[in-house]
C-alpha cells in the first residue's frame, strides 16, 4: 500500500520511518484482529455495513496469520499494511470499510488497554503466588526466634516467620494497588474515532462487551488523550518491585558467613572465576536492581507525557508507552525470582537463636517487667542500659536467663509477634480474595472471547 491519502503523496525514507514506526509488538497484530472481528460485528449489527461485506472480512480474517504479513513493507506503520493487504484482498468496498466508524488513535488506545489488559491478569496472577509462597513459608518458620534490626543493629526478638508474614502482607497491599490500578483498563476507548465521537450511529457498549470491557469511555478526547491508566498500572507494579527489593537486601545480609541466618541451595547461588570458595547469592541483586528499572521506565514515560497537549498525541499514545514495557518487564522478572528466593531460603534455627540472645534483643522486655513493678519506664531504661554496658565489659553476652521464645510469645500487643494467628488469618483472606479477582477476571474474559466468537458466527452464517 502507498501513502496514497487523497492529499498526502509522498512517503518516509527507510531509516526514518524505522525510527517512526518501529517494530510492531509480537501481540500487536492479533489484538487488532481480534478489536476488528468486534468491530465488524457491531457494524454489521448496526447495519453500517453491508453483511456479506463483513462476513468477507472475517473469513479473510479467520484465514490470515502474521506470517502472511511478514515482510510486506509498511511506510505508514504496522496498521496501515495490514489494512492495505485487506483491501488488496477484497477490494476498497470490502477491504476498505474497516474504519468506519472508528479511527487509528481510538484502535490505538484501545489496543494498548488489551496488551496492558492481558499483562496485568498475567503478572497479577505471579504475584498472589508469590503471596501464597510468602504465606506458606511465613506459617512454616513461624516458631524460629531471630532478632529484628534497626538501623543494622539486634533490637528485638522476633520470628523469621513473622518477618517474612510482614513482608506478605506488604506485597498483598501491593496486589490491592494493582486491582485498583487495573479499574483504569475496564473502559474501552473504541467509538472515541479520531478525538470526537462519530455522528455515525456506531455502538461503542457492544464492542466494548465483545472485546470485554466493563463498558465503553464516555468521553472521546479523554479515552484518545489519557494514558494515566498505564501510569497508574507501571506505578504499583514498580512499588511491589521496591518491597521485594527489600526484602532481598535483608535476605543477601542474612545469607552472608558474618551473618549466617540464611542458606540457600547450590541451584540458587554462583561461584567466582577467580576465588573458589565464593557463594554469591546473586539473584538477591538482580532483584534488588530491578526497581531502577521500573521506577526509571514510570519517569521517563510521564516525562514524556508532560506538557503534552490533552488530545490525541504521538509523545503520550507512542513515545510514553515505548518506556512502559522494559519497566514491566522488570518487574515481571522480580517477582518470578523473588518466588525462587523464598521458596529456597532455609532460615539457621540456631544462628538465628543465637544473635537473638548475644545481641541483649530481651532488654525492652526486661525494662518492662520492672514496669509491672512499679518503676517509671525511663528509670528502667536507664537501669537496664547500664547493666548491658556492666555486661559487656564482664564479656557476658546476655542479661538475666530470658526464655527467648517467651518473651516473643509475650510481645502480643500493637501487632508484635505473640500475635501471630490474626494477622495471619487476615493476610490469608486477602490472598483468597486476590486469587478470586484473578479467577473471576480470567473467567470474564473467556467469556467474552466466547460471546465474541459466537457473534462472529452469526454474522458470517447470516449473510
Amino acid at each position: 500500500m502507498n501513502n496514497d491519502s487523497g492529499r498526502i503523496h509522498g512517503e518516509l525514507g527507510l531509516r526514518t520511518r524505522q525510527v517512526v514506526y518501529g517494530t510492531a509488538a509480537p501481540d500487536e497484530l492479533p489484538m487488532i484482529m481480534k478489536v476488528d472481528r468486534a468491530h465488524l460485528v457491531m457494524l454489521a449489527e448496526r447495519r453500517l455495513v453491508d453483511r456479506k461485506a463483513a462476513a468477507a472480512l472475517l473469513r479473510c480474517l479467520a484465514d490470515l496469520t502474521p506470517e502472511e504479513l511478514s515482510g510486506r513493507p509498511a511506510p505508514r506503520g504496522a496498521y496501515l499494511m495490514y489494512e492495505g493487504y485487506l483491501i488488496e484482498r477484497l477490494g476498497p468496498d470490502v477491504g476498505g470499510v474497516l474504519q468506519t466508524g472508528r479511527s487509528r488513535n481510538d484502535l490505538k488506545a484501545t489496543i494498548t488497554s488489551l496488551r496492558c489488559r492481558a499483562w496485568l491478569l498475567d503478572f497479577a496472577e505471579q504475584a498472589i503466588r508469590l503471596e501464597a509462597i510468602l504465606l506458606a513459608r511465613a506459617r512454616a518458620h513461624q516458631p524460629v526466634v531471630m532478632p529484628v534490626y534497626t538501623h543494622f543493629q539486634a533490637a528485638m526478638p522476633i520470628t523469621y516467620g513473622y518477618y517474612l508474614l510482614g513482608v506478605a502482607r506488604a506485597v498483598g497491599r501491593e496486589i490491592d494497588a494493582l486491582a485498583a490500578a487495573a479499574g483504569g483498563l475496564h473502559m474501552c476507548p473504541l467509538g472515541a474515532c479520531a478525538v470526537a465521537g462519530t455522528d455515525l450511529p456506531i455502538d461503542p457498549s457492544r464492542t466494548a462487551g465483545l472485546l470485554g470491557f466493563i463498558d465503553a469511555s464516555r468521553h472521546a478526547l479523554d479515552a484518545v488523550a489519557s494514558r494515566d491508566a498505564v501510569l497508574r498500572m507501571l506505578a504499583s507494579a514498580a512499588a511491589l518491585s521496591v518491597v521485594l527489593s527489600r526484602l532481598a537486601t535483608d535476605l543477601q545480609l542474612w545469607s552472608t558467613a558474618e551473618f549466617g541466618f540464611i542458606a540457600f541451595p547450590d541451584r540458587l547461588v554462583g561461584g567466582s572465576s577467580a576465588m573458589p570458595q565464593k557463594r554469591n547469592a546473586f539473584l538477591l541483586e538482580h532483584l534488588k536492581a530491578k526497581p531502577g528499572r521500573a521506577i526509571a521506565a514510570w519517569s521517563g514515560a510521564a516525562a514524556a507525557m508532560a506538557a503534552t497537549p490533552f488530545t490525541n498525541t504521538i509523545e503520550v499514545g507512542t513515545e510514553a508507552m515505548e518506556c512502559v514495557w522494559p519497566g514491566l518487564a522488570a518487574v515481571e522478572q522480580a517477582v518470578q525470582l523473588a518466588q525462587v528466593v523464598v521458596s529456597g531460603a532455609r532460615p539457621d534455627a540456631r544462628r538465628m537463636a543465637e544473635r537473638a540472645a548475644g545481641g541483649f534483643t530481651t532488654a525492652t522486655a526486661l525494662a518492662n517487667r520492672m514496669v509491672r513493678d512499679g518503676v517509671p519506664f525511663r528509670t528502667a531504661h536507664r537501669r537496664v542500659g547500664a547493666a548491658v554496658r556492666e555486661a559487656l565489659d564482664a564479656g557476658v553476652t546476655s542479661l538475666e536467663d530470658l526464655d527467648l521464645a517467651q518473651v516473643v510469645r509475650e510481645q502480643t500487643y500493637g501487632g508484635g509477634p505473640g500475635a501471630f494467628a490474626e494477622p495471619y488469618q487476615r493476610a490469608y483472606a486477602s490472598w483468597v480474595r486476590h486469587r478470586r479477582w484473578c479467577l473471576d477476571w480470567r473467567d470474564s474474559q473467556a467469556e467474552a472471547d466466547a460471546t465474541l466468537a459466537a457473534a462472529v458466527t452469526r454474522v458470517m452464517e447470516q449473510q
